[in-house]
């Protein structure tokens, strides 16, 4: 079983090798127009149960994101309840990609 929690580097690194993840980012619309991480699937949190069977494969890999990382842990809780189990949360949000991985991206 994945570890509950990746980091902003071990997701970067996933990325620019090419793996199959799907960065899911459950803020707000605002929050996402605010600083976003481009190719993500805006799914904010409050939605989540009404799309996640349509819009997200249960066999895939999912990183979930947020601001500091507390709605992206309990989503990753919640999707791995609803047999997402290969469902991870980037410890750290978008601001600590925004500190580590890429300073264009706003901070908030």
């Amino acid at each position: 079983m994945l570890d509950f929690e990746t980091s902003v580097a071990q997701v970067k690194a996933r990325l620019d090798a090419g793996d199959s993840i799907v960065l899911l980012d459950v803020r707000e619309s605002w929050e996402i127009e605010t600083a976003s991480i481009a190719g993500t699937l805006n799914i904010p949190m409050g939605d989540l149960p009404a799309r996640a069977n349509n819009d997200l494969d249960p066999d895939g890999e999912i990183v979930v994101l947020c601001h500091h990382g507390a709605r992206s842990l309990n989503v990753t809780a919640w999707l791995r309840n609803q047999g997402f189990e290969r469902t991870q949360s980037m410890a750290g949000g978008i601001e600590q990609w925004s500190r580590e991985i890429d300073p264009t991206v706003p901070r908030y």
